[in-house]
């Protein structure tokens, strides 16, 4: 039962020129991937980080916030070989698939000018010796800084990054709040007391979801007092919200004992999104969840008579916590190459993660905050087209408070 419906209309773009003290070599290397103009946002990020001044963006998802910061930090390792600049993400998964996306900066820079890697659990010893001696760009977590980076500051080529780093960027920076939030408090206090030391004075260039106070968490988190960009000047589609009430159960004479439970509505919902070939993801709270619903979402599309075909349980898969590193990317391509139609999965796919190009969200329950409810649903529509997503409204308090 489909209890409310909004219809946010499409926005256009609002370009700015490049700034002219962008590298010429930057500027080719934008027009051969397509990119003749840059969104308004990326051209005052670029401004603001050249200037010098902390920045915070919070334009909504898809809307090129990594290449917002990439060109501040790419201008400054073209002129400044030896520049360091550390890229913090909340998780590897993240980590790894922004890797991903600067693999065409350095195939078209070569490894002499930009070198990049990852640095976090999964890196294997002698990457985390090249990362370490070479890479301009390092891409990690809060956990690595606080077990590798700092505690070793004076060895393993850790004092020389420190000594030259230019750019810290802390992405998703919405996710740290609560006690995860004062830990990496309390890890940067450790860190600029440390870049102190040796004589250096980084720059934070930080983004989040769309949230009441970007600048005073910027302030809490990092100790400094950065400049707010909010203006998106990215184009958006057409996008259809919808909030689903599962119906009542009811026993004789008509007496309410209850409602169905979301992920009863979200096993409906699933086989007919898989049926329309659209790709989509669905979001619970917990790898049960994910679970639960991924083996009865598959019950009901390997029944011998639902649309009258077989072969249709391998178009979806789970996506969550306690999978390897091996199988996530495997999920990964499969979803980006069209092989899947959709996964159901936890939070984990929340922050950015690049999966393709999906159509639809689902969302099984009220993720618990709006910056969480509007990433997970700006997870859809990154194609241009329009998209649709679903909140399907939990028998629990909160929940109901939404749909009053």
């Amino acid at each position: 039962l489909i209890i409310y419906r909004r219809t946010i209309p499409a926005r256009k773009a609002i370009y700015s020129s490049f700034p002219e003290s962008l590298n010429p070599k930057i500027v080719e290397f934008l027009r051969e991937r397509g990119i003749d103009q840059l969104y308004c946002h990326q051209a005052q990020m670029y401004e603001l980080a050249r200037e010098g001044k902390n920045v915070v963006i919070t334009t909504s998802t898809a809307s090129g916030k990594t290449l917002s910061f990439l060109l501040p930090v790419i201008q400054e390792i073209l002129e400044h070989p030896t520049a360091r600049a550390i890229f913090i993400y909340p998780t590897k998964a993240l980590a790894s698939d922004q890797y991903r996306v600067l693999a065409p900066v350095l195939e078209y820079f070569g490894e002499g000018r930009i070198s990049a890697g990852v640095y976090d659990g999964d890196t294997m010893p002698e990457e985390r010796s090249r990362v370490r001696k070479s890479a301009n760009i390092i891409l990690t977590n809060p956990e690595m800084l606080n077990a590798a980076f700092l505690p070793n500051h004076s060895k393993y080529g850790f004092d020389f990054i420190f000594a030259n780093l230019n750019y810290i960027v802390i992405d998703e920076l919405h996710s740290y709040r609560g006690a995860f939030g004062g830990h990496l408090a309390n890890i940067f206090r450790r860190m600029k007391r440390i870049c102190g030391y040796y004589h250096s004075d980084p720059q934070f260039l930080c983004s989040s979801a769309t949230i009441a106070n970007p600048v005073e968490l910027a302030e809490k988190i990092c100790g400094i007092t950065p400049g707010l960009i909010e203006r998106d000047g990215s184009p958006a589609p057409e996008k259809v919200y919808k909030i689903l009430q599962p119906q009542e159960i009811k026993g004789a004479n008509d007496k309410v004992y209850g409602r169905y439970s979301a992920s009863s509505v979200a096993k409906e919902l699933i086989p007919e999104l898989v049926k329309k070939g659209e790709q989509f993801l669905v979001f619970t709270r917990s790898r049960r969840a994910v679970e639960v619903i991924l083996k009865e979402s598959r019950d009901r599309l390997e029944d011998a008579g639902f649309f009258g075909k077989k072969g249709q349980t391998d178009k979806i898969s789970g996506y969550r916590g306690g999978y390897t590193p091996l199988e996530r990317r495997e999920i990964e391509r499969k979803m980006m190459a069209g092989e899947l139609t959709g996964l159901i999965c936890t939070n984990a796919l929340e922050l950015g993660i690049d999966i393709g190009k999906l159509d639809c969200t689902v969302l099984v329950g009220y993720p618990g905050t709006r910056a969480s409810f509007w990433q997970q649903t700006g997870r859809a529509g990154r194609n241009g087209k329009g998209c649709v997503n679903y909140l399907i409204l939990e028998n629990l308090p909160f929940d109901q408070y939404v749909a009053v």
